[in-house]
């Protein structure tokens, strides 16, 4: 199963492809038992070849902004009708409408389930979710930071107690008792 993290390249990728207008976005996700090398395939097309590098150069700069990752390889980017991004997890397939037709990565994974991107975003909050509920340090953090807080209220409401009570006595003593003389100047004795 990919990482949460993988999601989220794929999906930034996805929408660097929507950015530069590309066509027919696809994103297909690859049977294990068949494919070995990637989890996702990518595919969109751009109008002529040099949309196809605008694609391109958008999806590696957005990726290398945000998530600091390179792509491992990169093909085809001097004809520009049909370019090869390989991030591990995913690859990105950048056609020329000629080109796609006439490869034709559709036909060939036919066991490729294509998902769109709000359904990417559904599987990224589960896989979210699973990895928070998985990880014991978060039930530990929470019970640690819940006690912090009891602790941290406790000495507060004492202090307010006894200030409210020190009031309290002040207030019910008259005033000549509450005021103390002020201490005259001896005089030195001679």
């Amino acid at each position: 199963m990919p990482s949460p993290e993988s999601y989220q390249l794929l999906l930034a990728a996805a929408a660097a492809c929507q950015d530069k207008k590309a066509e027919d976005i696809r994103i297909l996700a690859l049977d294990p038992a068949e494919s070995g090398l990637t989890d996702y395939f990518l595919i969109c097309n751009g109008t002529n070849e040099r949309q196809n590098v605008a694609i391109t150069d958008e999806i590696e700069i957005r990726l290398k902004r945000d998530f600091a990752t390179y792509p491992n390889s990169v093909e085809g980017r001097r004809q520009a009708e049909w370019i090869l991004m390989d991030y591990v997890d995913f690859i990105v397939h950048v056609f020329s409408p000629e080109k796609r037709a006439f490869y034709g990565l559709e036909r060939l994974r036919k066991s490729a389930t294509t998902i769109s991107v709000a359904g990417l975003n559904a599987e990224l909050r589960a896989a979210i979710a699973t990895t928070r509920a998985k990880s014991p340090k978060n039930a530990a953090i929470k019970a640690t930071a819940k006690k912090v807080a009891t602790e941290a209220a406790a000495p507060k409401k004492a202090v307010r107690l006894k200030k409210s009570a020190a009031l309290k006595n002040t207030a019910t003593k008259p005033a000549a008792k509450r005021l103390k003389p002020a201490a005259s100047p001896r005089k030195p004795s001679r």
